[in-house]
């Protein structure tokens, strides 16, 4: 099982923030949630096995950690869609570029020699 499939399970994402503040115990894990302490059991060997978590032997105690660095999947995942893929600075040259077309299209629009307010005078019309 990935990352993303473990994650998608809500017990499993409660499981890893209670691991965030620090070690537990199977035990400690289960008396938090509202199911059965082999259900608690099952979801540890799932999130160990897909290496989201470690566990190591103090005495008579097995001790479940977060390995975070095995979020990284997610959080680039995460990353890519906080930001957009064209750089910003990309988007100040097309405006610029709109900005200059507009700026033409408005020149386009008129008699090239006629000036801005003046009304034009057909000369046929006089003759």
């Amino acid at each position: 099982m990935d990352v993303f499939e473990c994650l998608a399970d809500a017990t499993r994402r409660r499981l890893l923030a209670a691991l965030a503040h620090g070690e537990h115990t199977a035990g400690e894990l289960a008396a938090r949630e509202p199911i059965s302490r082999p259900a608690v059991s099952r979801h540890l060997r799932v999130m160990r096995e897909s290496g989201l978590i470690g566990v190591a032997a103090h005495g008579r105690e097995r001790r479940y950690r977060l390995r975070a660095e095995t979020l990284e999947p997610v959080q680039t995942y995460l990353a890519a869609l906080r930001h957009p893929p064209v750089p910003e600075s990309a988007f100040d040259a097309l405006d610029l570029e709109v900005r200059r077309a507009s700026r033409d299209q408005r020149r386009s629009d008129g008699p090239p020699d006629q000036a801005a307010g003046t009304p034009s005078i057909d000369t046929e019309e006089i003759a």
